[in-house]
């Protein structure tokens, strides 16, 4: 007899193999299945799991708000960078947008604190609405991490997101951007070569090659040591060097400043009664304090304790009163520029002459011999600020809205205008923000920029040095020497290569006289425009389409069995 199963009496055959769920075969119990846990013990569990990492982007993001003015810590712009770089490195796209909305909601809060004197929900909502733009660039950071040289792919993401927060949504808020942080460090010469985008790219690049060479020495810390370990140390010094270059690159970089001629000018801050959001005071109370500022002008020049200035420029809203339906304004100014002598920039609220219940926000060139002239409205009035979006529905639920009584109407071309014997750009307060803006102006043929601002708001909150330093990146962008002339502070002028020569203080008249150099040279970043900005973006985007490619090819490569990798595509046929 063969050998074979043992067999007792009575015992049931033992089941074939592969028929183990014959009628026959004893079954075993399958486990009962478990309840799918509630959606709040899920955030329970991802809150812990994510609360070390969470913390960690929390504090990078503080320590980015640090990075710009009034703190000016730069360097820490570079570190933030290599820090959300880190710690998205590797992880979903999912948990890489939580920890991108981690780093940028503290960021954005304490960055735009100034915000309180409109009151804390409005900084809130604000932070929550950009931070939402930096979540969507650290999922795709996340995307790129797994691609080859991913550190350049990070800094064309950085560029890119920017590009759509400054314009979306409502025309879009610049505040924030990278280059903004590096007004004043080894980057600002590179913005005479690509503008803002290109400051930002390379601050971006810098701290990706940075995060590189952190990755490359926890590698070696967590593996064997062995014979190629100096070669596997190589690609992190390697990082490093790279990141110094693009660092110390912009030394390299020639910023024009030779004039061709120059102008006097006179910048008359004349003050507010107090700071806040009722800094008007009485009516006419802002237009005299400018208007015997002058005067007092006028009596120095007269009396030889000052040269004559060429020209005069009154910030913007320093004529609180409407002067063309207001007589006792209209001669108020009149009194002081013909008192001066020569002509005067001035910045006033007026009725749209056009469009009934609307305010144009202008400068004004004021002659003293013709009168109001020519004059600049402003292109991009503040959403919420200057004009009220869904006005009939939100004035409802937000009842502070109805303090903006009549919408701003947006200006039609930019501020090129000529004052006495200079060719000015008027670009009027957050405006200096916008690229597009600005760089018109430059095109349109301005041979130095001024930015009439009303910062009397905000005084004191950081908001004016924030705006002093886009100033500062404006004038080595585009090879112009730009003043700032607030009605409060802070009022400065600043020569094209970024320095500043002269400033006020806040809350206090002050009259700063200056010799502004005038430019009709271009530099790389005006003939080059909107381009390397646009193209970087593509780049950090494609990146993306081509993480996304090649993660779907490894899924399914990882899907098939080694028997279907194998079989030839070409089917054989039936009966072979």
């Amino acid at each position: 007899m063969p050998p074979g199963p043992e067999t007792t009496a009575g015992a049931a055959p033992a089941p074939a193999p592969g028929d183990e769920h014959s009628p026959d075969a004893p079954e075993e119990s399958a486990p009962a299945p478990q309840p799918r846990p509630g959606r709040a013990v899920r955030l329970g569990r991802l809150a812990r799991r994510e609360a070390a990492r969470t913390g960690i982007a929390a504090l990078a993001g503080v320590a980015f708000a640090l990075a710009f003015p009034p703190y000016d810590a730069w360097p820490l712009s570079v570190v933030a960078v290599a820090a959300l770089a880190l710690l998205t490195r590797g992880r979903t796209a999912r948990q890489a947008a939580w920890t991108g909305f981690a780093f940028a909601l503290p960021f954005f809060f304490v960055l735009l604190r100034w915000l309180r004197v409109v009151g804390y929900d409005a900084v809130t909502g604000l932070s929550l609405a950009e931070a939402l733009f930096v979540a969507v660039l650290a999922a795709a950071l996340a995307l790129v991490s797994r691609l080859p040289a991913w550190p350049l792919w990070g800094a064309c993401l950085w560029v890119a997101q920017e590009l759509a927060r400054d314009r979306l949504p409502l025309g879009g808020f610049p505040w924030g951007r990278l280059a903004f942080a590096n007004t004043g460090s080894p980057f600002t010469p590179l913005a005479a070569l690509g503008g803002a985008p290109l400051v930002t790219f390379a601050v971006a690049l810098t701290g990706g090659l940075l995060a590189y060479a952190v990755t490359t020495v926890v590698k070696l810390r967590t593996e064997p040591r062995t014979a190629g370990t100096f070669r596997a140390v190589l690609p992190g010094v390697e990082a490093l060097a790279l990141a110094a270059a693009v660092l110390l690159a912009g030394y390299a970089v020639p910023v024009p400043t030779k004039a061709a001629d120059e102008v006097k000018v006179a910048l008359v801050q004349g003050n507010v009664q107090h700071a806040g959001m009722d800094f008007l005071g009485r009516p006419m109370m802002i237009l005299d304090n400018h208007a015997e500022a002058t005067l007092q002008l006028a009596r120095d020049v007269k009396a030889g304790r000052v040269p004559k200035p060429d020209l005069v420029i009154w910030p913007e809203n320093s004529s609180d009163l409407d002067p063309f339906q207001y007589p006792q304004a209209y001669d108020r100014i009149e009194q002081a520029v013909k008192a001066i002598g020569v002509p005067v920039l001035v910045g006033a609220l007026v009725d749209h002459p056009g469009q009934s219940g609307y305010i144009d926000n202008k400068g004004i060139v004021w002659d003293p011999r013709t009168g109001p002239g020519a004059s600049y409205a402003k292109q991009h009035p503040v959403p919420f600020g200057e004009y009220v979006p869904f006005r009939s529905a939100l004035s409802k639920v937000i009842t502070r809205l109805q303090r903006v009584q009549r919408d701003f109407y947006p200006g039609d071309h930019t501020g090129v205008m000529q004052v006495g014997p200079a060719r000015l750009g008027d670009v009027i307060c957050f405006e200096v923000a916008y690229d597009e803006i600005v760089r018109d102006t430059v095109k349109d043929g301005a041979r130095a920029l001024v930015v009439q601002t009303n910062n009397a708001t905000y005084g004191r909150t950081g908001q004016p040095e924030q705006q002093l330093a886009m100033s500062r990146l404006r004038a080595v962008e585009h090879g112009r020497a730009v003043v700032t002339v607030a009605t409060s502070g802070i009022s400065a002028v600043v020569a094209p290569d970024g320095t500043v020569q002269q400033r006020s203080e806040e809350f206090t008249r002050d009259v700063i006289s200056a010799t502004l150099p005038l430019r009709d040279g271009t530099t790389v970043a005006d003939r080059a425009g909107a381009a390397p900005e646009w193209t970087l973006a593509m780049v950090g985007l494609l990146s993306c389409a081509a993480a996304l490619l090649i993660g779907r090819r490894v899924r399914t490569d990882e899907r098939e069995t080694p028997d279907e990798r194998e079989t030839p595509d070409k089917p054989e046929k039936r009966g072979q």
